[in-house]
C-alpha cells in the first residue's frame, strides 16, 4: 500500500481540488430529481456516456414515477438492454417508482436515509444523488474515488466504506466537491491503466501509479 498522505499534503489536494473542480457537476444528463436518481442506478457498472445514451428513451416513454410504476418490465428490459445488468436494473426502477408513488407521493426523497430503503439504491447511489442534487456534505466512493484516494495517500482501507470513512474524516468539509473532483480526476487524468501522470494536478503528493480496486 502507498504512503500515507501527511497533514501539508491533504491540505494541498484540497486546495488544488477546490481550485479546479469547485463548479464540477455529474456527467449524467438528467432534467429532475426523478430522472436523475434513475441515471445513478444505471451507472453502476456503467459508463456515464452509455447511461446518456440510454435514458432519452427511457425518460420519453416514461416521465414520472407514476408512468414506470405502471410499466411493463419486458419492455423496459428492451429499453436497457445495453446496460450492465440490465434485467435487474430493470426489475429495480420499477420497484423503485412504485414506493416511490405509494410512499412519497411521486416525489423523489430528499434524505439519504430515506433513498436507501428504496429497490436498486445503496449508500453509494443515495449519497451521489444528495451531493448532485443538493450540494450534501457526503462521500460517495465508486472504482475512481477509491483509485485516486489511494494513490495520493488519502486512504489505505480494502472496501468502499471503509475508504468513505477515511476520507470524510481527512476532508471533513466540502465533501461534494472533493467526490466530483475525484471521480472526474479519476476518469480523465488518473486513470486505471496508463495515467496521464504528465497533466497530474499534484505529482509531488502522489504515492504510486498503481492501481487499486476494493476488496
Amino acid at each position: 500500500m502507498p504512503k500515507k498522505a501527511t497533514k501539508k499534503e491533504i491540505e494541498i489536494i484540497k486546495e488544488e481540488f477546490i481550485k479546479t473542480y469547485s463548479d464540477a457537476v455529474t456527467e449524467l444528463n438528467y432534467k429532475n430529481d426523478f430522472e436523475l436518481l434513475i441515471a445513478i442506478i444505471l451507472s453502476a457498472q456503467c459508463t456515464d456516456k452509455r447511461v446518456n445514451i440510454i435514458t432519452p428513451a427511457l425518460f420519453e416513454k416514461y416521465p414520472t414515477p407514476s408512468h414506470l410504476a405502471q410499466a411493463n418490465v419486458k419492455e423496459v428490459k428492451a429499453l436497457l438492454n445495453t446496460c450492465s445488468f440490465f434485467n435487474n436494473k430493470a426489475k429495480n426502477i420499477i420497484k423503485m417508482s412504485v414506493s416511490v408513488e405509494e410512499e412519497y407521493a411521486g416525489e423523489i426523497p430528499a434524505d439519504a436515509k430515506k433513498l436507501i430503503k428504496l429497490a436498486g439504491v445503496g449508500q453509494k447511489t443515495a449519497n451521489v444523488f444528495m451531493i448532485e442534487r443538493h450540494g450534501a456534505n457526503l462521500m460517495a466512493v465508486d472504482t475512481h474515488v477509491f483509485r485516486v484516494s489511494h494513490r495520493l495517500g488519502l486512504s489505505d482501507a480494502k472496501t468502499v466504506e471503509k475508504t468513505e470513512e477515511e476520507l470524510v474524516k481527512k476532508l471533513k468539509d466540502d465533501l461534494h466537491i472533493f467526490h466530483q473532483a475525484m471521480v472526474l480526476f479519476g476518469r480523465y487524468t488518473c486513470k486505471a491503466i496508463k495515467p496521464e501522470c504528465d497533466k497530474c494536478l499534484f505529482p509531488q503528493v502522489c504515492k504510486t501509479t498503481k492501481s487499486f480496486k476494493p476488496s
